[in-house]
């Protein structure tokens, strides 16, 4: 139903001609051009440069430093042959080096480029001037893909995993690669002569030189747009594809403790489950992904974190099906994972099986690029309804209450390309439909329907030096009043607040809309660099169906300047310094927020890197902090930090974080992490990031109370200080039997703890000062539970004790191992591990420790997919 509803709005898209266009190619300049011959046989991709087509073939050779001297000449000579066949792109290369034996050739596995002397080859197959595919080899023979979106070199999306093959071999004056890139895991315009932007770059690490076919300079701005010419490519034609990847997997949970009478979790638990993905071509241009069942077993966890806020914590995206080509379905309209997130709806009895996640009947996800220049993306994707089953020890009955209804996803986006700069205009729409009525209770908690609209454009002068960036969208819910008056409630809103004469709360709106709309003005070229952007959120504004959104009611305005400086001196390789200043309102027009920012970042002559940043807040307000309630202020607070890292191109490297701030109620933070990356072998990578944070009388909302005085319209928004402090630390082990078999082991303890302390009440909306509990003719007392009693002239309550201390190991070890092309192979041992009790004492090294003894559960599984191309 979703997409038929916005089926009219992406039609109407794929229609519009922009009314400027850009050169025809063949009327377009390039810095360089490059020639591929049509070669009689393929190769055999092997990283030995011995067949015949290599001798023929016509060689690029005129490269330039980028670093560590802008424009110098390289100080080894790098050779790269480019040639077809009917069906695939073949590159040779040839890189020399001054002594063999220092070259980097560690092994790992594909995309981890770490510090290895590598050649990347970026295609802009499209000749739009703005994207790019990207294949690398590492001297130590990892693939290295990733699709580069904006007009950006830093861009990278390396989800993006074609099939393709490629070989490295150090020998003799340096090293050779071969790569051969199908056309089928390309796409480009159909045409009997291609021509293709084209740019290469080769990495040494142990000189510290990065070099290019085509170098864009520090300065300036670019990257597609700045690329030479691949020409005389003729006689090929975009692949209609089909490949499917059905997979099989079984796994099995080890329970740390079952409850003798728990009729629903055993010591070990086994599943079995198949699936298939598959890609289907659908013309010269367009491509569509299917998945039925998918499987996200091997996906590595999420960091743990307390949360004491209101507002929600937002992941990354892992899974691949999602997060592969997601460069238009991206921004806070589309995020993918509230497609199969864990179920809204509770369920109660003694004993409860509750899914931890929403299961994925099917996805499918079109996208594509047209000549007109028109990028279209959808996707659609159906849940399961969930239920949780309960079992009732003192009748013996089970039950089965829903938890999560079927639900729809469905997710639209466009974007036009026009003019000599490839500017864009498009479009994102999307909508969630769930199965409800409105005598589910379900229909308390959860929305209806949910639409979202936004129209943007990125309009670019000058290359992109300069750039004009905005959109306008806006969101609408609907569901039952109950449901309504509980989103109006939420921290997203907050409508109930007694002070605030801008919003209506209505129990009886069974919908709520809102808008969004934001613009930035930005200088990307030259040695002053900057911008201005002013945004606004209606106070109804709610895209959190499917998107993402922390807060609504809000204008901000922020503006930047920055100063760098890119050419080598005696002392730094480069240097910039920045300069920013944020101030942000509700829509009431209240001013909240103040802000101003300077940082300094500096790379010294050896390539170790420095940042210093300083920040300063006067007092503001926030209309959060109370949950509801009014406005209050929030003391003034100054902070500085510093980032130091060593060369990261070394085979040893690390990196210092140090923090501090301190606010006008004496409030502290210190944090300090610590990165080790240490490569003791070709084979081996370890990592270690350790995080200590102490955080020392931080105001903490606790709860709200009524009894309170007029002044603050009789409630008690009650606050305490906190002392809290964290430890923690991510370790990461990787092991490269070869580069299509290898071990990666991930592991974070983590332990927390707060100890809340001296509670006190606003006195009065828009101020700063507490009536603290025990003063002012107020008395408080501690009972043996933790529990406070307070007693106010006749009114009493108690406050719970809300100390703890809570620890978790979470670690995921996968052995990878792509069997054959396209096809891989996971076994996968996870383990969950946690503990919480009511102990406030700051964090100590043994606490961390603790965690690895916590109970929790382990997981095994095993995964087998084949990828199965159709002709």
């Amino acid at each position: 139903m979703a997409c038929f509803r916005l089926l009219p709005l992406g039609l109407c898209l794929l229609f519009i001609t922009p009314e400027v266009r850009a050169q025809a190619d063949a009327d377009r300049s390039y810095p360089k051009t490059a020639v591929a011959h049509r070669a009689a046989e393929d190769v055999a991709v092997d990283g030995v440069l011995n067949e015949a087509v290599w001798q023929e073939a016509s060689w690029i050779s005129d490269f330039v430093e980028k670093e560590p001297v802008e424009g110098g000449t390289p100080s080894v000579l790098t050779e790269v042959a480019i040639v077809y066949t009917a069906d695939a792109l073949l590159v040779g290369a040839r890189m020399h080096a001054q002594d063999p034996s220092r070259i980097n050739a560690l092994v790992t596995r594909r995309d981890v480029q770490s510090n290895a002397e590598q050649l990347v080859i970026s295609l802009d197959t499209y000749l739009n001037r703005r994207t790019a595919y990207s294949f690398g080899i590492t001297a130590g023979g990892a693939r290295i893909d990733y699709y580069q979106d904006g007009d950006s070199q830093g861009n990278a999306d390396y989800s993006f995993d074609p099939v393709w093959a490629a070989s490295a071999r150090v020998s003799g004056p340096g090293w050779t690669a071969e790569m051969r890139i199908p056309f089928s895991q390309l796409r480009f315009n159909e045409s009997d002569r291609q021509v293709w932007g084209l740019n290469i770059n080769r990495q040494i690490p142990n000189s510290n030189e990065d070099i290019y076919w085509v170098m864009v300079p520090r300065d300036e701005t670019g990257w597609a747009s700045r690329f030479g010419a691949l020409t005389d490519i003729e006689g090929i034609r975009p692949s209609r594809r089909i490949e499917l990847m059905p997979y099989v997997a079984g796994s099995g949970t080890a329970a740390a403790e079952v409850e003798e009478q728990d009729p629903f979790r055993s010591d070990f638990q086994t599943e079995t489950r198949a699936g298939v993905d598959a890609k289907v071509g659908l013309g010269p241009n367009l491509t569509l992904d299917v998945t039925v069942n998918p499987d996200f077993g091997q996906v590595e966890a999420d960091p743990a974190e307390v949360n004491l806020t209101a507002f929600e914590t937002f992941f990354d995206e892992r899974r691949p099906f999602f997060a592969e080509g997601a460069d238009l379905l991206s921004g806070n309209h589309f995020y993918s994972r509230r497609i199969g997130a864990r179920p809204s709806g509770f369920a109660s009895g003694d004993f409860v099986e509750r899914p931890d996640a929403t299961t994925i009947l099917g996805a499918g996800k079109l996208s594509g690029r047209l000549s007109s220049g028109l990028s279209v993306a959808a996707l659609a994707a159906a849940t399961e309804g969930e239920y949780a089953r309960t079992f009732d020890v003192d009748s013996g009955e089970f039950g089965r209450t829903r938890v999560e209804p079927f639900t729809s996803y469905t997710a639209v986006a466009a974007s036009q390309e026009f003019g000599e700069n490839s500017s864009t205009f498009g479009f994102i729409a999307t909508a969630v439909n769930r199965d409800l009525d409105a005598s589910d209770d379900l229909s308390a908690i959860l929305n209806r329907d949910a639409y979202t609209g936004q129209a943007n454009f990125n309009i670019r002068f000058r290359g992109g030096a300069y750039v004009i960036d905005g959109s306008a969208g806006f969101s609408t819910v609907s569901g039952t009043s109950e449901r309504i008056a509980r989103l109006q409630s939420s921290p997203v809103h907050y409508f109930q607040r007694p002070d605030a004469d801008y919003v209506t709360f209505d129990p009886d709106r069974t919908r709520l809309s809102g808008y969004n709309t934001d613009v930035w003005f930005g200088k990307n070229s030259g040695s002053w660099t900057g911008g201005s952007y002013v945004g606004i959120e209606s106070a109804g504004y709610n895209p959190n169906d499917i998107g993402r959104l922390g807060r609504a009611d809000e204008i901000a305005w922020f503006v930047t300047a920055n100063y760098r400086e890119t050419q080598r001196g005696k002392t730094f390789h480069r240097w910039n310094v920045d300069l920013s200043m944020f101030n942000n309102w509700n829509t009431g027009l209240e001013h909240n927020g103040l802000g101003v920012d300077v940082s300094a970042n500096l790379t010294w002559t050896n390539f170790w890197f420095t940042s210093i940043f300083a920040g300063f807040n006067p007092t503001n307000y926030s209309d959060t902090a109370t949950r509801g309630g009014p406005r209050m202020a929030i003391a003034g607070e100054r902070n500085v930090g510093m980032n130091l890292s060593s060369n990261r191109a070394r085979k040893f490297s690390a990196r210092l974080f140090a923090y501090h701030e301190v606010d006008a109620l004496e409030r502290r933070d210190y944090r300090l992490s610590l990165g080790v990356n240490w490569q003791p072998s070709e084979r081996l990578d370890l990592s270690l990031s350790p995080f200590w944070g102490k955080f020392l009388g931080n105001r903490q909302y606790a709860t709200t109370r009524s009894g309170g005085p007029d002044a603050t319209f009789g409630s008690r928004y009650v606050f305490s200080l906190i002392d809290r402090s964290n430890l923690s630390a991510q370790i990461r082990l990787n092991y490269t039997f070869r580069p299509d078999l290898t071990l990666e082991v991930y592991g974070e303890p983590f332990a927390a703890t707060g100890r809340f302390y001296q509670y006190g009440e606003l006195k009065e909306p828009g101020g700063l000062d507490l009536l603290v509990y025990g003063t002012e003719g107020t008395e408080v007392s501690q009972e043996q539970d933790g529990r406070l009693m307070v007693t106010d002239g006749a009114d009493s309550f108690t406050l719970p004790n809300r100390d703890f201390r809570f620890v978790s190991f979470r670690s995921n070890v996968v052995l990878r191992w792509e069997w054959r092309p396209g096809s891989t192979l996971f076994l996968v041992w996870q383990q969950d591990r946690s503990g919480f009790e009511r102990d406030g004492a700051l964090v100590t090294a043994g606490d961390l420790f603790d965690s690895f003894s916590a109970t929790g559960d382990h997981f095994l599984g095993l995964k087998l997919s084949y990828w199965l191309p159709v002709d």
